[in-house]
């Protein structure tokens, strides 16, 4: 009997020990793709994220964010790490939302305004620049445009001194700060289509634009954030674009004719004679 138990138990013990040596051979394993998993992403770091959507114009309160772990070496510029900095003890006032926001998206310094300065647009106008609103319609607006994007502005309408219409690029590459939407209907999935658009520029941009809108018609175009400039005049009429030249008028001299008439009873006779002068 104590042979039996003594194999039995040798038996147990080395069972134990070959489990145990896998246990040890897995845990090397993860730690080991862990570290590699951390050589590849670098350290990470605690960054503050929205917990839910928030609008434009939405204040921000601490319930509002959460703390999750970025890798630090792909943070996005002007994102919140410290809670200080977010929340100032001595501020005036919350933070308020320049731009809707989803839930879990970081917090960035150019979606926020500082603290207690209103969403307004002050705050997204640069030194010496102002704002400008352009009236569109459904030909002239565009569907699905945001804050922050780029357009090229066109004017359609008589040039002085011109025979018919002309659309002439007038502006080019200017921001959109701020929209006017129609209100969406119950239950539709569509776009929004803009009425109006309000962009940003110098005081003499916004003169060409004010003067532009009270004597045409403007149309907008996204183009894309990085769109060089256009080289010389934009300018299409009827003629260039059905591909016609404008036709030429020739004046044609015509031979002088000079006749004498002479009554012969009741009938008038023109007699063809050499002109003296």
């Amino acid at each position: 009997m104590f042979g039996v138990v003594l194999i039995v138990g040798l038996a147990l013990a080395g069972f134990a020990v070959y489990m145990v040596q896998g246990y040890f051979e897995q845990q090397q394993t993860a730690l080991a793709q862990e570290q590699e998993l951390r050589m590849k992403t670098g350290p990470l770091v605690e960054v503050f994220v929205l917990n839910k959507p928030l609008n434009y114009g939405d204040p921000i309160t601490p319930e509002d964010v959460q703390v999750i772990y970025w890798q630090e070496n792909a943070l996005p510029e002007g994102i919140f790490r410290d809670r200080a900095t977010l929340f100032p003890e001595a501020a005036p006032g919350p933070r308020y939302m320049m731009r809707g926001t989803g839930a879990f998206e970081p917090l960035l310094a150019s979606r926020v305004t500082e603290p207690g300065e209103a969403a307004g647009l002050t705050g997204k106008l640069g030194p010496g620049l102002g704002a400008f609103t352009i009236r569109v319609d459904s030909s002239s607006g565009l569907a699905g445009l945001q804050p922050e994007d780029r357009v090229d502005v066109y004017w359609t309408g008589v040039a002085p001194g011109g025979n018919g219409e002309v659309t002439r690029l007038i502006e080019a590459a200017v921001q959109i700060i701020a929209l006017d939407q129609a209100p969406k209907v119950a239950g539709e999935d569509a776009l929004q289509m803009v009425r109006t658009v309000t962009v940003s520029g110098s005081r003499e941009k916004i003169a060409r634009l004010a003067q532009a809108q009270a004597t045409g018609r403007l149309a907008l175009s996204v183009v894309g954030n990085g769109a060089a400039a256009a080289d010389g005049t934009i300018e299409v009429n009827g003629s260039s674009l059905l591909g016609m030249s404008p036709e030429e008028v020739v004046q044609v001299e015509t031979a002088r004719v000079c006749t004498t008439r002479v009554r012969k009873g009741g009938e008038m006779i023109e007699t063809e004679i050499p002109c003296t002068n």
